[in-house]
């Protein structure tokens, strides 16, 4: 009986949702720090920078470089932690890998990164195919 409890328990603790708070200086998140979403578990903060164009991207957290996608936060089947949000690019080697970039010509770069050029002559990054 008690064991059932506490599984009852530790179910009920994993369905609470996740909040995130920010403000200009600071980020408190709600999220139990106990829960995994099968993601990169080393995040960092990436600081707010100018892109060339002049648009400005604010800061966030991003997971840490490890040549896959599969445990990023932007990837289908992941949750950010920070904003509660769900991922929604394609897993590397992936059938639906091959939807991004359709008709493209895909290059693969120096360290591994598979990209086609856009109309605008510019790199844009895909997730890797065979």
């Amino acid at each position: 009986m008690k064991k059932s409890l506490i599984v009852l328990a530790i179910m009920a603790m994993l369905s609470i949702p996740c909040f995130a708070q920010f403000s200009s200086s600071s980020y408190r998140s709600t999220c139990p720090t106990s829960i995994s979403y099968s993601t990169n578990s080393s995040a960092r903060y990436q600081q707010g920078y100018f892109r060339s164009n002049g648009t400005y991207v604010r800061g966030h957290y991003k997971t840490r470089i490890n040549g896959t996608n599969h445990d990023n936060y932007s990837t289908r089947g992941n949750r950010n932690s920070f904003t509660g949000s769900r991922g929604s690019r394609a897993r590397d080697y992936s059938v639906g890998a091959y939807n991004y970039g359709r008709g493209m010509s895909i290059r693969t770069g120096s360290r591994g990164g598979q990209y086609y050029i856009n109309s605008r002559g510019n790199k844009t990054y895909v997730p890797k195919r065979h």
